[in-house]
This record gives C-alpha cells, structure tokens and sequence, in this order.
C-alpha cells in the first residue's frame, strides 16, 4: 500500500513504469538515463514509479554503467537477463512491471531515437487505454520504413486490421491492458510491440495513434541488420498465424 504521509506531493498520480530494453548501448546509456529520469521523477506516483531499464546480455558495460548511475537515482531500476532480443526484454519488462504494481506501462528504447519531450502529449490523452506512436518520417533510413510496411501489411492479412505503425517503440499503455494480453504470447515472442497493437486493434480496445518524432541512432551500432530482420519477419508471421489459430480456439 502507499504510504500517502511519507510522499504527500506523489500520492495522487499514478504509478508508471517506464520500460526500456538494451543492448550494447555503452556510448547512449548515460545520455538516455539524463533524459528520461526526469519523466519519471515527475510522475513518480506514490514513490513507486520506476524507470525500468533491461539489459538484455550485454558484452559491453552497458549494465555497469546503469548501475553506477542507480547509485545516485532511486527511481532507475537496472535488470539484466541473458541475451533475447528486443522482444522478450520488452516482454520480460512489461512482465516485471505488471508483477509490481504498474498502473501505466511506458516504453521506449535506449538508442536515443525518440525524444523525452513528446512524453507529456501521450500523458494527457491517457483517457485511452493506449496511445501508440507513429512515425511519420523515419531517421532510420528506407530499408526501416520498408519493413514496417510490411509488418502492417502482415498484420491486416493475418488479423484484419489496419495500423499506421505497428512496431513503434514509443507507447503509453495501461498496465491492465498489456498484462491482459502479454498472457497470451510466449516468453521469446519476437514482437510484442506489434502482437499487443494487433490484439488492441482486433478487441477494439479503446486506443489512439499519435505521431513521434523519430531520430537517426545517436550512437553506437545497430545490433540488427537486413538478415536479422527478414529471419524475425519469417518467424513472426508464422507466430502471427499461430496467435491467430489461438483466437480462434480461445476467447479472452
């Protein structure tokens, strides 16, 4: 329970998770945790919302310097599991999340792509049950925006909805709604961000799109390259097929 009388200016928000997954993000890490901390400290609801980062194996000191930094910031939660991929450290976030009392789930990446600032749009419109981003224009280069296409594309065919951006990694959703659907996908689903705006979309959940500005990496290297994103492509849409068998067979 909170304790109301210890944090009185806090008691009445609610409490946000913050969720980003990463890997390798030595030369981002520090930038994204002065960027992102102050959100959460501003919507720290109860003292108990967290800025959740997961490092997803990595073989540089990523992890070290998370927690060299939760030393001094309270609020920053470093995890680390053994490498996944992005899917499942997202899933292993909203999991955790969901397990400790979240009632708003936040999540973004850790490669500087996407701005604190357009935070407070999606926060005022959280009388829906989620607002999605959209990326409108890419930083990321053509080859990126291809690939979304035809996740969307997949998505309509397999689920019969329409998105404009199925896979954005920019998303306020509550805690209900992601524990209520991440129960159905297994715990190495490749694409969790694009599976939950399926399922919203196909439920008819009550959920809005709002578009995000969308950055070239600010540095680093991209661990995922055209081959790795055809071979998910491939096994998503045959998870996808299998969801959808799912459905079909069960009801929520």
């Amino acid at each position: 329970m909170v304790q109301c009388d210890l944090r009185p200016a806090t008691c009445d928000l609610p409490i946000l998770y913050l969720i980003a997954p990463a890997y390798n993000e030595s030369q981002n890490i520090k930038q994204f945790i002065e960027e992102w901390y102050p959100v959460v400290e501003r919507h720290n609801g109860g003292g108990l919302s967290r800025l959740l980062v997961v490092d997803d194996g990595s073989t540089d000191d990523t992890f070290r310097q998370l927690q060299d930094m939760a030393g001094t910031r309270e609020l920053l939660l470093p995890l680390t599991k053994p490498n996944g991929g992005h899917g499942a450290a997202c899933l292993y976030g909203y999991r955790y999340a969901v397990e400790h009392g979240a009632e708003y789930i936040f999540q973004t990446d850790t490669d500087g792509q996407t701005s604190a600032g357009e935070f407070e749009g999606f926060w005022a419109e959280r009388e829906h049950d989620a607002v999605l981003g959209m990326r409108p224009h890419r930083g990321d280069g053509w080859q990126r925006k291809f690939v979304e296409n035809v996740l969307c594309f997949v998505l309509r065919m397999v689920f019969g909805v329409r998105v404009p951006d199925a896979n954005c990694p920019y998303r306020l959703m509550s805690a209900g709604l992601v524990g209520k659907y991440t129960a159905m996908m297994p715990e190495d689903f490749n694409l969790p961000n694009a599976m939950l705006t399926a399922y919203f979309s196909y439920f008819h959940e009550n959920i809005t799109f709002r578009a995000i500005t969308f950055r070239p990496r600010q540095g680093g290297k991209n661990s995922i390259n055209i081959r790795k994103i055809i071979a998910i492509g491939l096994k998503a849409v045959s998870d996808f097929r299998q969801l959808r068998k799912k459905l079909k067979e069960t009801s929520i």
